[in-house]
């Protein structure tokens, strides 16, 4: 409790040892703090439970690198669409990254190629950054093969997990041809898919611990279409018409304003809870107001529930919730373009042929 108290909450209370983000929580007080330490001391008795600083609203990404001891070079670098608390495993990305700047991308991999060299790495390594603003924090470093390792390999068209094992067993990455990182012209969208269908009544919402039991990658030119081509391969189809819900917290609205706009210029018809509703009203544009499931029928979960709202954009107040704006954004960047253009179908080999750019 001291911990949480001088570095401040929210914090990320864990196990020392977990896979999956096992028994991984996020905590906003003292009373939900209390009362995770008796699940997770239950959960792993024999481990201490570490206690971070979470961020919120940062960027999370994802790096794989393969060395050899006297080079290392990167295999790829991801973008979490999810901010920054949903486990990595859950999260949507994209390779290359779709919002972090060029310099600080540079700066991640001169940090990870000094990692990879102070671990004295020989094979494959997984490093989990974040970005807030300027400053990047190292979350996490895995001297192994990540789960990220069969997407990236077919995103950049580099056997990542062949080479590193004939690494592992003294080859070198010059003489197999590898010395510089690939950077594919196309982009690349890693979506999770999850069983929820399977599991009526189970919790939805996601977190630190990881609840997806697949994934599937869209390929495009463009992060939109990639990212429709990646939803509509792990079961969701994009709406091109219809009523969006919108409900979200008060530090959310200003952000989720020019979704809402973008949205509305498409034909889509808005409905919202009365303060996100009053938000846009006051900003001109209209919203068609319905209930909070408290505030009594008809209400949001009834018009959902009889299918007469096409998509959903909501980001409660509460210690269990993760802003998605991100993910709203991404969705909507999809909408537009595939009412621009038809999906394009190509062969894997096609896409890395022609993004054989080296870095």
């Amino acid at each position: 409790l001291e911990i949480a108290r001088r570095i401040g909450y929210p914090v990320l209370v864990r196990p020392s040892y977990v896979l999956g983000g096992r028994a991984m929580e996020l905590v906003y007080d003292q009373e939900a703090l209390q009362h995770y330490m008796t699940h997770a001391v239950a959960a792993s008795p024999e481990h201490p439970v570490l206690i971070d600083k979470f961020l919120d609203d940062a960027i999370e990404l994802d790096v794989d690198a393969l060395a050899d001891g006297e080079r290392v070079v990167i295999g790829g670098i991801m973008e979490h669409i999810e901010r920054a608390g949903v486990h990595s495993g859950d999260s949507a990305c994209a390779l290359p990254p779709k919002s972090v700047p060029a310099e600080l991308q540079d700066e991640i991999r001169r940090q990870t190629v000094r990692l990879a060299e102070a671990l004295k790495v020989r094979g494959l390594m997984n490093v989990q950054f974040a970005v807030k603003g300027r400053d990047i924090y190292v979350l996490e470093v895995n001297p192994r093969a990540s789960r990220t390792v069969p997407f990236v390999s077919k995103a950049v068209g580099v056997p990542l997990a062949k080479l590193a094992a004939r690494v592992m067993v003294g080859r070198k990455l010059g003489e197999m041809g590898l010395v510089s990182e690939a950077l594919p012209r196309h982009v690349s969208v890693k979506e999770s898919v999850f069983p929820f269908n399977k599991f009526p009544g189970v919790d939805t919402l996601l977190g630190p611990e990881m609840k997806s039991t697949g994934e599937v990658m869209g390929i495009d030119g463009s992060f939109g279409l990639a990212y429709a081509k990646a939803q509509l391969g792990s079961g969701v189809r994009l709406p091109d018409h219809g009523r969006v819900f919108i409900s979200v917290r008060d530090e959310d609205k200003e952000s989720v304003f020019p979704i809402a706009e973008r949205l509305q210029r498409m034909g889509f018809q808005i409905v919202a809870t009365r303060g996100t509703a009053a938000h846009f009203q006051n900003r001109g544009l209209a919203a068609e107001v319905v209930n909070k499931v408290q505030e009594g029928s008809p209400h949001a979960a009834e018009a959902i529930q009889n299918g007469e709202i096409a998509m959903v954009i909501n980001t409660p107040t509460g210690a269990r919730s993760h802003a998605d704006i991100a993910g709203a954004d991404a969705a909507v960047e999809g909408i537009e373009l595939l009412r621009d253009r038809d999906l394009e179908v190509r062969a894997l080999q096609e896409y890395q042929a022609a993004g054989d750019g080296k870095g």
